[in-house]
């Protein structure tokens, strides 16, 4: 009983160590999952007589388009963001493996959650269940580099870089939730104006509009 509790405890500390194996795996799934979001936008099969028809026809497709690009900017965030957290580990182990797998799970989860909010626009329960997608998304995210961090995984070494790096990737996660909240709680005035915040949101973080650009260096005296 003792060899084997031993063996159980050996296998835990040698497993998952491969982060190449992580990332590999994390860039499948999001390529096929951001794949599957266009999938759900489907030709209308009715019978077109005039471009006006056509135009209709078109036009009942927007929430679809609307929710795809959505999710589309939602994916792209997240893997930004889990590549730039690989990117500073230096080791890996199960734990880790483990929360990268329930990670991709939420994250092949966004095709059905954007297809539900696609076809059910106006409903305030759509846009929540995709805001608890994101949430989720965004906890394990955190949990993720926290463990690392805790467990001393993390490549940087000098202090003041790690607590400048540390603080910028706990504060975008945290920050970013706030906003998706506040942005899901919209849905209360109208379903449309929270799904256009939380786009907002999505091109600030993907383009930095806002915030996030490097200062502009002071020029010294005299030029």
């Amino acid at each position: 009983m003792l060899k084997n509790m031993n063996h159980l405890t050996h296998y835990n500390q040698i497993a998952g160590q491969k982060i190449g194996r992580v990332e590999a795996l994390s860039d499948g799934v999001f390529a096929i999952a951001l794949t599957l979001l266009v999938l759900e936008i489907k030709v209308p099969e009715v019978h077109i007589q005039t471009e006006a028809e056509l135009w209709n026809a078109l036009k009942t497709l927007s929430p679809k388009f609307l929710s795809y690009f959505l999710s589309f900017m939602t994916m792209g965030i997240f893997w930004t963001g889990q590549s730039l957290q690989l990117s500073y580990m230096e080791r890996y182990n199960r734990d880790l493996s483990w929360n990268v797998l329930f990670f991709l799970l939420l994250v092949s989860l966004l095709p059905f959650t954007t297809a539900f909010l696609g076809q059910y626009t106006t409903f305030k329960l759509a846009v929540g269940i995709y805001w608890l997608n994101i949430l989720l998304l965004g906890l394990l995210l955190y949990i993720h580099w926290n463990y690392a961090c805790k467990h001393n995984f993390v490549s940087i070494k000098e202090s003041e870089t790690f607590k400048a790096i540390d603080t910028a990737i706990r504060r975008r996660i945290v920050i970013a939730q706030c906003l998706y909240l506040f942005g899901a709680l919209l849905c209360f005035i109208s379903t449309y104006i929270s799904i256009a915040f939380i786009i907002a949101v999505q091109l600030n973080y993907a383009f930095a509009i806002v915030s996030g650009r490097a200062p502009k260096k002071n020029k010294p005296a005299g030029k």
